[in-house]
């Protein structure tokens, strides 16, 4: 069956099968947070981008043996579950520098602009998006055999930005959204922190649309 990306708290997971990379999203908690699980098909490494909820379904999903944690934000509701997992597995966590500081279990490995993430032999490049948290991180897989793939926390979500509390935290996301995540094509697939996938292409016609409604 294709993959399609629509997940729900208590349903089966969604696999994807790339050449290089398997993706499996997952959705947990009472926030409906998605987690994914990548695993490098070449050495079957793996790294978990959100430990969001539910230590157990996330652990199912793992299985027995975990490399990497990535938190894309500081928000509770995307690493509430971390201290367990990482407990369970032994994996190094990995976050942005700036938003390290608000997640209660230590960061091994600050990410920042430009910098990168491997599972396995696979790379995962690091954009800073400064909007929604002061630290936020989303990761770009661009797959060698097909488009990239975007793993974008909440700062990008089917229909807009996440939310910001202030007009200029507002207008630091879009200009990074539009700098760092919008120049990448139309075919770019995206995995975001809640919700339904979505790619570049059905959100880059509203970009103007949202500047104009603000925050």
């Amino acid at each position: 069956m294709p993959y399609h990306g629509a997940v729900r708290v208590g349903g089966p997971a969604e696999v994807r099968e790339l050449a290089h990379l398997m993706i499996t999203k997952v959705a947990v908690g009472p926030m409906d947070n998605n987690a994914y699980l990548l695993r490098c098909r070449a050495t079957d490494e793996q790294l978990l981008v959100d430990a969001a909820a539910d230590a157990p379904t996330l652990l199912e999903t793992v299985g027995d043996r975990l490399a990497t944690v990535v938190t894309t934000h500081r928000h509770r509701d995307h690493w509430s579950a971390l201290a367990d997992v990482v407990a369970a597995t032994g994996a190094r966590t990995a976050a942005g520098r700036h938003d390290a500081e608000g997640i209660a279990v230590p960061t091994d490995l600050l990410l920042d602009e430009g910098g990168t993430v491997r599972v396995g032999q696979v790379e995962l490049t690091v954009h800073h998006l400064v909007g929604h948290t002061p630290g936020a991180v989303v990761l770009v897989y661009d797959d060698p055999q097909g488009h990239p793939h975007l793993f974008t926390g909440d700062c990008l979500f089917p229909g807009g930005p996440g939310r910001t509390t202030r007009p200029e935290d507002f207008t630091s996301l879009m200009d990074g959204l539009e700098a760092k995540v919008f120049t990448l094509p139309d075919e770019t697939w995206v995995y975001p922190g809640h919700g339904d996938d979505t790619t570049l292409g059905a959100e880059r016609p509203h970009l103007a649309e949202w500047r104009a409604r603000g925050w």
